[in-house]
């Protein structure tokens, strides 16, 4: 075991990184109970915050990664331990330290290609909007009424790619008034954050913020939960309040003002996941299930462990560039979930899940037994 300072010290060192709320906790157990992990291992919260209690910090273990901020122990804990702020602080500590467990080491590319190309994927920020080309998408002016912020894994990634154009398809379809800034974007820092790395957060908000301003942003949509939270929920501690809506959002507003019509049949079984970052944290779980709703045909039927009890894809808090072992896959769990309710489509509005559950899905006998959507491609079918 690693310890960074002795007791007292390393306690102190724990409460200035943001985890004072460690103190709280009177060992109930709750997080252990509704951890996704101990679905797939055993692994133990409960323990995690009892050993930082007493600045008994394992930093070059495994453990301190394993969380994937979905929100379930924060939503049953008494005593509002804060959990993943409390973890996040233990993260701090050790990316202060530089030690990183094997499984988390990729983080050390990943924070080097935010700063350097403003995405984690290592991809050239000047092909940031190539997949824009031939779209009909122009770029954000002060007199666009909405910015259109794809995020990092829809700009780059060949599978989410088919979800901005469906994105913009829409858009355009309901003649909105959009446009995109492109190679001017940085990530939006959410998941770099979670993992401890808070200079690499706080440079690439600074950027963003300086862009948005410079080119007269002020209402902007997103597809990603993580971008959604950070820009709404984390952004104002920089002093800036930008409008910020999800797609899932903007779907239902278009369909109710008559602007977006649904013609077309989708006559399959569908059923929804509630990503973490949209129901658990942001309280978004109707708007899906309304604009599912509208669709001719669709017939939605839920899963286990839905709405606010929601089971993890496995992808936040950074888990998303870690390995995670085939067999310790939240994403899996899920997929078969889908199959129980008798589901030909799992659909959901979230890029880390829809990786995730395309990754799973290869593993199934049958890879073509149930299909995986973004909410914004099934629309797409029934205009």
């Amino acid at each position: 075991m690693e310890i960074v300072a002795p007791f007292q010290d390393a306690i102190d060192a724990i409460k200035e990184a943001g985890g004072d709320q460690f103190k709280l906790c009177y060992q109930c157990g709750l997080c252990d109970t509704v951890c996704p992990w101990n679905k797939v291992r055993t692994f133990s919260m409960r323990k995690l915050v009892r050993e930082a209690t007493f600045g008994l910090i394992e930093i070059e273990g495994e453990d301190i990664w394993r969380c994937t901020t979905c929100g379930k122990c924060p939503q049953r804990c008494p005593r509002d331990v804060k959990q993943i702020e409390s973890g996040v602080a233990l993260r701090r500590i050790a990316t202060q330290y530089g030690v990183f467990h094997p499984t988390a080491r990729p983080l050390r590319s990943v924070s080097a290609s935010l700063v350097g190309a403003g995405n984690p994927l290592g991809e050239e920020r000047s092909k940031r909007a190539d997949w824009a080309k031939n779209l009909s998408v122009k770029t954000f002016t002060e007199e666009t009424e909405l910015l259109y912020f794809p995020g990092c894994y829809l700009s780059y990634d060949a599978r989410l790619k088919k979800v901005a154009a469906a994105t913009v398809s829409i858009l355009n379809n309901a003649e909105v008034d959009f446009g995109i800034l492109g190679s001017e974007e940085n990530c939006c820092g959410e998941s770099i954050r979670k993992t401890g790395d808070e200079q690499v957060f706080k440079r690439l908000v600074k950027e963003n913020i300086k862009t948005f301003i410079e080119n007269g942003v002020h209402k902007i949509l997103v597809s990603s939960p993580h971008c959604y939270h950070t820009f709404k929920n984390e952004y104002p501690e920089f002093n800036v309040n930008f409008e910020v809506i999800h797609i899932s959002q903007f779907l239902l507003q278009l369909i109710n003002e008559g602007r977006l019509k649904l013609n077309k049949e989708y006559p399959k079984k569908v059923t929804y996941h509630d990503p973490c970052y949209l129901g658990r944290h942001n309280n978004i779980f109707e708007e899906p299930r309304e604009v599912l709703g509208n669709v001719p045909g669709l017939e939605l039927v839920e899963m286990a462990d839905s709405g606010k009890d929601s089971l993890c894809c496995g992808g936040g808090g950074g888990r998303i560039w870690m390995d995670t072992p085939m067999e310790e896959r939240f994403s899996n769990l899920r997929l078969q979930q889908a199959i129980d309710v008798g589901a030909e489509v799992l659909v959901t509005s979230c890029p880390y899940c829809i990786t995730n559950f395309e990754d799973s899905r290869l593993s199934l006998e049958d890879d073509e037994a149930l299909q995986i959507k973004d909410i914004t491609e099934i629309i797409q079918e029934a205009i």
